[in-house]
């Protein structure tokens, strides 16, 4: 029960990444606010969870709803002592010259902007208390970036460079900024990296990962559940690969 007593939204908490972060958090004993732009998914994920867990309708891109899923937050708890920035988009394997404007707005507002419209919305409260755990879901593709993904992989990396910088300037005021870089994992992105799910594909893809399995929302949840919980007290600006070697 390593996050006993605490409190924490993980944004895209209904699918994939998320809802594993969330179910450990709730698992070690966190209150978690299941936050997602699928409001009937974040109503059932919840439910799973048990009366430890609220819903929350929110897209992350949107200033006016992350500042009303901040507000419901503290409705609900009180206070919030972690923050998971899990949200994410990509576009299609793409040539980078014709990826459409369309799409690489989706991914910037998505997976960068959401970033510092979480922290416009929380940061101040987190200061406010002296205390605070931030843990943004960066990617191996900010690190080791593969063709066709370019934007993808450029939202990435600046992911790890907003967390480095977040976490030098927020320390002084008891808050940590962490992030995790995952593999490519069961999740619904899964198809739109590939391109095309097929156990060739797949086969490809794994033969890059020393450990031979993509990440699973159990991987991601128990390595998230470490970073956000007071054993981690002394980490902070770290971008953890959770990817079975596949960047070394």
């Amino acid at each position: 029960m390593r996050l006993q007593g605490k409190t924490a939204i993980v944004t895209g908490g209904a699918s994939g990444f998320g809802a594993g972060i969330a179910r450990k958090f709730t698992a070690e004993g966190a209150r978690v606010m299941v936050a997602d732009i699928n409001g009937e998914a974040a109503e059932a994920m919840a439910e799973e969870l048990g009366t430890t867990a609220v819903a929350q309708t929110v897209d992350v891109s949107d200033r006016a709803s992350v500042g009303a899923m901040a507000k419901a937050a503290l409705a609900a708890f009180g206070h919030l002592d972690i923050l998971v920035n899990n949200a994410g988009v990509t576009h299609l394997p793409t040539p980078l010259d014709e990826v459409s404007e369309e799409d690489f707005d989706r991914v910037f507002n998505v997976n960068m902007k959401s970033i510092y419209l979480t922290a416009r919305a929380l940061v101040p409260h987190m200061k406010s208390r002296r205390a605070g755990a931030i843990l943004n879901i960066a990617s191996t593709a900010g690190v080791s970036p593969r063709p066709r993904l370019n934007w993808y992989n450029a939202s990435k990396g600046w992911v790890i460079t907003a967390t480095r910088t977040m976490a030098v300037e927020l320390a002084p005021e008891g808050i940590r900024v962490n992030a995790l870089n995952p593999v490519a994992g069961e999740t619904p992105l899964l198809k739109s990296f590939l391109g095309e799910d097929t156990p060739e594909m797949r086969a490809k893809f794994l033969s890059t990962i020393p450990i031979g399995r993509f990440s699973t929302p159990e991987d991601l949840g128990n390595a998230a559940a470490f970073l956000c919980s007071d054993e981690a007290s002394m980490i902070t600006g770290v971008a953890m690969e959770v990817d079975g070697g596949r960047c070394i």
